[in-house]
């Protein structure tokens, strides 16, 4: 069976300071970080065992904070993309690291999520991480947090980002009636995709694959059915892994978080991206809009 794991460890430690984003600089402490290492190594060696029972699996790193200024984090990434049972491993991440760790992943296996932060990182320094992705022929998809002040860095990016590389935007929700129309307009000429990523999806009571095909696993071993539902099920260093899951409808009221609602059948957003849904990389890649 192929299963999908959101994995979010214990770390929250960032080293940019975006004024949306609560973890803004934030640093654990020694103790905390240990932590993490040890419990990451732990399902790392979990994961492994489980492809001697004929599991398979993609798994997505989808940390508080930067996790992977970490080397215990590149170093996962490295060992899970040379299992022959896991068929991919992605993370979302600013690339505020040297890239030269990713010469050892598998590069038919592992892939980017990456958010540039404009006023936080340089981005020249931001393309340059893209074009070393790019030489060592790993995917990655291309995203800003689509802030109006945000805008002139969104159009440079898309004009500078080669044609090949799916640029998204993320919507800023926390302000009813944000976008006027030209602005919305604007924003689907970037990224195709943008008005999907709008609204409070209705979701009570709906089907979703989240729970069966795809868990949120927490650094303790936690699973729940996905990050936003924060019942446990039960915790995978403690109970066989196949006795957790099960199909159940959506007991959120709403859903509005990509990493959500693109599990949602009734969206069809699997549709849009097939087998790389994790990377928000879709499957026929748009057009660059100019």
């Amino acid at each position: 069976m192929n299963l999908k794991i959101l994995y979010r460890g214990h770390v929250t430690d960032c080293n940019l300071a975006c004024p949306y984003c609560p973890f803004a600089k934030t640093r654990n402490d020694a103790a905390e970080r240990e932590l993490d290492k040890s419990d990451l190594e732990r399902f790392v060696d979990w994961v492994e065992r489980h492809g001697a029972i004929g599991w398979t699996f993609e798994i997505l790193f989808t940390p508080y904070g930067e996790a992977l200024i970490h080397p215990w984090y590149q170093s996962a990434m490295v060992r899970l993309s040379r299992m022959g049972h896991v068929r991919k491993v992605a993370a979302q991440t600013n690339l505020s690291w040297y890239t030269a760790w990713t010469a050892g992943l598998d590069p038919a296996k592992a892939a980017f999520w990456a958010t540039f932060h404009p006023g936080q990182a340089k981005e020249s320094v931001f393309l340059q991480r893209c074009r070393e992705l790019s030489d060592r022929g790993i995917p990655h998809s291309v995203g800003v947090v689509g802030l109006k002040e945000h805008f002139p860095a969104i159009d440079s990016l898309r004009r500078t980002l080669p044609d090949s590389t799916y640029m998204w935007v993320n919507a800023f929700k926390r302000q009813e009636g944000y976008y006027a129309d030209s602005e919305i307009a604007h924003l689907e000429s970037i990224d195709p995709y943008f008005r999907h990523n709008l609204p409070y999806y209705q979701t009570l009571g709906r089907d979703c694959r989240t729970g069966s095909e795809v868990l949120a696993i927490e650094g303790n071993g936690d699973l729940l059915r996905c990050h936003f539902d924060k019942t446990v099920r039960g915790n995978i260093f403690q109970q066989e892994l196949a006795e957790m899951l099960r199909a159940e409808r959506c007991a959120q009221a709403t859903c509005h978080c990509h990493i959500g609602y693109v599990h949602a059948p009734h969206l069809g957003m699997a549709e849009i991206y097939g087998d790389r849904i994790l990377e928000r990389i879709p499957s026929k890649m748009p057009p660059k809009n100019t």
